[in-house]
């Protein structure tokens, strides 16, 4: 499929991100290399989905779009890449982002150099070899571009290979992704979780927590946003992460609400739907969840 097919069913709901899956993690070292080996042709490796009807993961997918009627596709391998250039291309995130859009805000491409950079005034700024990715993936950006080149006579011995250059950029909207399917009517949101930790094999790896909040969610696709609500400030030994704030002390903890600072918590959630599954499930998940935001 190609990349800007896949864009639009993004836009549309056919392509969604299951709740089960972890934020957007990627710096922008990974994104410059991503779009490096886009320019150079380079494999960058397929995408795994799992298509299914919608109205069996309505309460499985992540961000508040609405889902396309029918059948829609959930990301388990490539939300990082996809994500990445969705906000390259777009100018903006999609809907089911959940991290730092810095991570991809501001490519800028050296028609000279060839090399990708994020953007820095004092290098950038006057200087028409740079040109903005997102500018020139727009209707009219490549024609602009060339335009402005042609209009300058110093670049007059270099122009055909200038615009090669920025066709070879415009052109990654076209590059086909293969797309492997997880199908089958019988397949259940816990089965799928299981995919999705056995193929995370490559890219920023899950550590064992981020699995474990995987299943967790699974069971309680609202899981994620209750954690991030139980946020405290500070850092209590053993209870919290320094990077979030989050009350990690054990997922059986968030499940009863004893974590330190108990007043600034919402009240325990212990009588929400499925909470015997989430009870012994966080129990076997305690050691590891932790170290999802160590």
């Amino acid at each position: 499929m190609q990349l800007s097919t896949i864009l639009d069913q993004i836009d549309m709901g056919s392509i969604a991100l299951p709740e089960f899956q972890r934020g957007y993690v990627w710096n922008r070292d990974q994104v410059r290399n991503l779009m490096t080996s886009l320019y150079r042709r380079h494999p960058v490796g397929s995408l795994l989905v799992w298509e299914t009807q919608t109205d069996q993961v309505a309460d499985h997918a992540r961000g508040d779009g609405n889902l396309a009627a029918g059948t829609v596709k959930l990301l388990l391998d490539g939300q990082q890449r996809i994500t990445s250039l969705y906000g390259i291309i777009r100018g903006r995130a999609p809907k089911f982002f959940d991290g730092n859009a810095q991570a991809f805000t501001g490519l800028y491409f050296n028609i000279e150099d060839e090399v990708f950079a994020f953007y820095m005034p004092t290098r950038m700024d006057g200087n028409p070899l740079w040109v903005s990715i997102t500018e020139l993936m727009q209707p009219e950006g490549l024609g602009r571009a060339i335009t402005a080149l042609s209009l300058n006579p110093d670049y007059a011995t270099k122009l055909t290979s200038f615009i090669g250059r920025l066709n070879a950029i415009d052109s990654i909207k076209s590059r086909e992704f293969h797309i492997e399917s997880v199908t089958g009517a019988d397949k259940t949101v816990d089965e799928v979780v299981d995919i999705f930790n056995n193929v995370n094999s490559g890219g920023t790896k899950l550590s064992k927590g981020d699995l474990a909040l995987a299943r967790i969610c699974a069971a309680w696709p609202e899981a994620r946003d209750e954690l991030k609500t139980r946020r405290i400030n500070g850092v209590a030994p053993g209870s919290t992460s320094s990077s979030t704030g989050f009350c990690a002390a054990s997922p059986l903890s968030l499940l009863t609400s004893h974590c330190s600072r108990p007043s600034k918590m919402s009240p325990p959630i212990a009588s929400k739907p499925g909470y015997t599954k989430l009870s012994a499930l966080s129990i076997r998940c305690s050691i590891s969840l932790p170290r999802a935001w160590a």
